[in-house]
């Protein structure tokens, strides 16, 4: 009896040795970088989640109005690569170019209203926030995020079905 009692004690911890050995530990995987492409850009438009600035505060006057976020709407028209910067209260629109998976953004136009302080300093954030260096990756749910990044700040963009 006290050898087969051994015999399981031993096939017990071989066993769980063998499983402990097996087992995996997952790490959570860094966001995966997407290429930037015209195509990429104008399959969503872009609505701004996170702006701060490079002392991590964030960029506050692209928040005055939380439900009308700075939304990016890149399209062609006329055979131009268009941008479109939506919530803004004048009507602003650029060219862009992507080259070499750089997106350059041409001189900004801008309808000229006078806007009353919030919304100005909004249009005044919009514009130093669209000019930097583009990257998208997916977030956790596999959905594409814009990021754009330049010496005074980092702004990140989720994609919403146009």
């Amino acid at each position: 009896m006290k050898n087969i009692t051994k015999v399981m004690m031993v096939g017990v911890l071989a066993v769980g040795t063998l499983a402990a050995g097996c087992q995996t530990t997952s790490t959570p995987s860094a966001p995966v970088t997407q290429p930037i492409t015209s195509d990429a850009l104008q399959a969503y438009n872009w609505q701004l989640v996170d702006a701060k600035s490079t002392n991590g505060e964030t960029i506050t006057p692209l928040f005055f109005d939380p439900t009308k976020p700075l939304t990016l709407n890149f399209m062609t028209a006329n055979g131009s690569n268009i941008v479109t910067f939506m919530n803004t209260c004048n009507n602003m629109a650029a060219q862009y170019s992507v080259v070499n998976g750089e997106v350059k953004i041409g001189p900004v136009r801008s309808t000229r209203m006078a806007c009353p302080a919030p919304q100005a300093n909004f249009d005044t954030a919009t514009l130093a926030t669209v000019n930097g260096k583009y990257s998208m990756s997916k977030n956790a749910n596999n959905m594409p995020v814009l990021t754009i990044t330049n010496a005074n700040q980092v702004a990140n963009f989720k994609a919403v079905a146009k």
